[in-house]
């Protein structure tokens, strides 16, 4: 049996690799590297990042009924709940991603650490893609669901309990601005910062997203000034900060610089929520 401190280090080496893999956030192809699932995400993915959704629908539905094993096919279900989410369908989306989910509670005895992880990660997914498109009810509920599902691994440490605290505050606080409650929002910020606080080893992973709230609680609360301020210390790289830098100078009247970063986050091909999020705002903005 491993020791503690092991059983800490490969749980934390999982975790890297798994937080690596998200930033991408490319859904993993099915079937394996070279095989027909494979190549059928690959075009999917194409077609959503062209506009054509039900296209790219089609052919990952495709890869949905002729995965050769559960993994590939739950990787095939990601990928069809992206592409709702560049179509704009909050349900859809968490449709796929239960799916997902459940297939992620078939691992939990072979790899629990990544397991509850990943169906925290896939819940956060669906949230994330609801509050963009605007149903602040279902991204409240999914993402307490993320939180909920994350914290059940037994062997989880004190600073991925954090960093799950940390992400539902920072939720918590951009569904109360989006709702108009400066109060609530300050608190889940402030909250959102405690959590931050508490983190060691990720603690310089997950500054960046700092700013990004603080940002976006200002612009939706009104304080385009401020919110600019704080974004410009986000990741300036995230189509979805990117967008929302262009929103703000939207807000400020300067349609030459709005113009610049709707078109940098138009440029995106990634397949994930921000990307999802620049294809339906920044590209509309652009004439």
């Amino acid at each position: 049996m491993l020791s503690p401190a092991l059983i800490h280090v490969r749980f934390t080496a999982v975790a890297v690799a798994t937080a690596m893999a998200l930033i991408a956030q490319q859904p993993r192809p099915g079937g394996g590297p070279g095989g027909q699932g494979s190549e059928l995400v690959r075009q999917a993915v194409q077609l959503d990042n062209d506009g054509k959704y039900a296209e790219a629908r089609q052919l990952l539905q495709k890869a949905i009924d002729t995965a050769p094993t559960a993994s590939a096919k739950a990787s095939a279900q990601r990928a069809m709940a992206l592409s709702w989410a560049f179509a704009g369908d909050c349900r859809k989306t968490g449709e796929y991603e239960q799916m997902v989910i459940d297939y992620w509670k078939t691992r939990e005895i072979e790899e629990p650490a990544n397991a509850f992880y990943q169906q925290g990660e896939m819940a956060n997914e669906a949230a994330r893609v609801c509050i963009d498109i605007g149903d602040l009810d279902a991204a409240e509920k999914w993402y307490r669901k993320g939180t909920e599902l994350g914290k059940k691994d037994p062997e989880i440490s004190t600073d991925r309990q954090a960093l799950w605290d940390f992400r539902l505050e920072h939720a918590l606080a951009r569904v109360a601005a989006r709702r108009g409650n400066r109060a609530e929002a300050e608190k889940h910020i402030k909250d959102a910062h405690a959590a931050l606080e508490r983190m060691t080893e990720l603690r310089k992973q997950q500054d960046t997203f700092y700013p990004y709230l603080t940002g976006y609680v200002a612009f939706y609360l009104g304080d385009a000034k401020r919110a600019l301020t704080d974004l410009q210390q986000a990741n300036q790289r995230d189509p979805f900060i990117q967008t929302l830098i262009g929103q703000v100078y939207e807000k400020l009247g300067d349609k030459e610089q709005a113009r610049a970063w709707f078109s940098k986050a138009a440029e995106s091909r990634g397949h994930n929520p921000p990307a999802a999020y620049a294809h339906r705002v920044a590209r509309k903005a652009l004439p």
